[in-house]
């Protein structure tokens, strides 16, 4: 938990430091809330943790300030596991 809270809020202070405005910015904005928030509850749904780590990468994937806080968050919440299989 504390891995994925550490890169969230990396990511977090790296898009509000960002100058550049891009169409998606506010879902990456509301999923790193959420990747927040689920990290504060102390147990996670995986396929949600991994629901939102995709929308913020499609959202900010093209903007290449934020690869490397991007990568981190990845990174953490691969720390959980593949999602169970249906």
């Amino acid at each position: 938990m504390a891995e994925l809270r550490t890169a969230v809020s990396r990511l977090r202070r790296a898009l509000a430091g960002h100058p550049g405005q891009f169409p998606d910015r506010a879902i990456a904005e509301d999923e790193l809330a959420a990747l927040d928030a689920m990290a504060l509850s102390g147990a996670p749904e995986i396929p949600r943790l991994r629901r939102s780590l995709l929308l913020v990468a499609g959202a900010i994937g093209s903007v290449s300030a934020l690869a490397a806080a991007l990568r981190d968050v990845r990174i953490a919440v691969d720390l959980f596991g593949e999602p169970p299989q249906r």
